[in-house]
């Protein structure tokens, strides 16, 4: 009887199953690839079929998407590679990252894995991973996907105390401990802080977007400072503390149910939300086509629907590649 455990370390081992095939497409198209490069693949290659079908398909998506990577200049890489570098070309699946493939470890093509800044955080989700973090005194974290977060070491839990930096995704935040412990999370150019609530927080590209489910919490940014009651949601960013609002709060948090709820959202916005649950990409290769508004949902549990919907209600062009990778696009007149 399998356990709930086997099928995770199965996907596990894929993943790295994954990563590894990845670095050996670059390296050996990195034309520094010496001849114990080349047995050391050959003897990679030959461990199971699996590995070597893992190189095929890596080899097809590089080649497809990723030409620009192909075109670095070796100066860049070169540069990459001198920071990252560890002693020991043997080390290279080990961990130790070779000249030539330093610079995807920086800067993964179109995200398709996880880049070297993201592995000393101390809890992170990877696609389509949501996970429940207890932090003591009452505190839960529910993580989505592609979530970072970071403890603030040495910080008290007193009122004005940061005790959680919320690098980049989405969280619900319960503080549901004694009066006296205050959470505060700090996210972007601000902080969001609550003694006994409930809240959801989205963290993306320097935008922050916090919603009180219940209670009341503080969003700070500077000296600006607004206190959210339960069905309110605020945004702040570079242009400071934006305008408290009523929403939905059943939407905001369908992810929780593992559902995406969308309603008149562009369809270029619900390309990039589903890429952060899919393994793989969506590309749009439309700008008219991401205009396009959308009014659904989906169970995170299935969405390569999102694709169809495209294609039969948009009149879509669809093109999928190896990896996951599907490119939408106007059709053909």
């Amino acid at each position: 009887m399998m356990t709930d455990e086997e099928p995770q370390a199965t996907e596990a081992m894929k993943q790295t199953l994954q990563r590894e095939a990845q670095a050996w497409v670059v390296r050996l198209g990195s034309q520094q690839a010496t001849e114990a490069d080349g047995q050391a693949f050959r003897r990679w290659c030959a461990r199971s079929r699996d590995h070597a079908q893992a190189f095929v398909q890596a080899r097809e998506v590089w080649q497809a998407m990723a030409p620009a990577a192909q075109r670095v200049r070796q100066q860049e890489v070169r540069e990459a590679a001198r920071r990252l570098a560890v002693p020991g070309r043997r080390a290279f699946l080990g961990g130790a990252v070779a000249a030539s493939v330093a610079y995807l470890t920086v800067s993964p093509p179109l995200a398709l894995w996880p880049s070297v800044a993201e592995w000393g955080d101390d809890y992170r989700t990877v696609t389509g991973e949501q996970r429940e973090v207890a932090m003591g005194d009452g505190v839960v974290l529910q993580m989505n996907t592609q979530t970072r977060i970071n403890l603030r070491r040495g910080a008290a839990p007193e009122p004005a105390g940061e005790a959680i930096e919320l690098v980049s995704g989405e969280a619900e935040v319960l503080a549901g401990g004694s009066t006296s412990a205050r959470i505060t999370v700090a996210a972007g150019a601000g902080t969001v802080s609550a003694t006994r609530a409930r809240f959801n927080i989205r963290h993306f590209d320097g935008e922050v977007c916090v919603t009180c489910l219940a209670g009341q919490v503080d969003v700070a940014q500077g000296t600006q400072q607004v206190r959210l009651d339960e069905g309110r949601q605020l945004r702040y960013g570079a242009a400071g503390l934006g305008v408290a609002t009523a929403v939905d709060t059943a939407a905001v948090i369908a992810w929780r149910r593992r559902q995406l709820v969308f309603d008149q959202v562009p369809l270029s916005q619900v390309v990039a939300e589903v890429n952060r649950y899919r393994h793989g990409r969506l590309i749009l290769t439309s700008e008219a086509l991401g205009r396009s508004r959308v009014q659904a949902s989906f169970s995170i549990d299935r969405l390569d629907d999102v694709a169809l919907l495209v294609r039969d209600v948009y009149g879509a062009e669809l093109t999928q590649l190896p990896g996951g990778i599907v490119l939408l696009g106007a059709a053909n007149a």
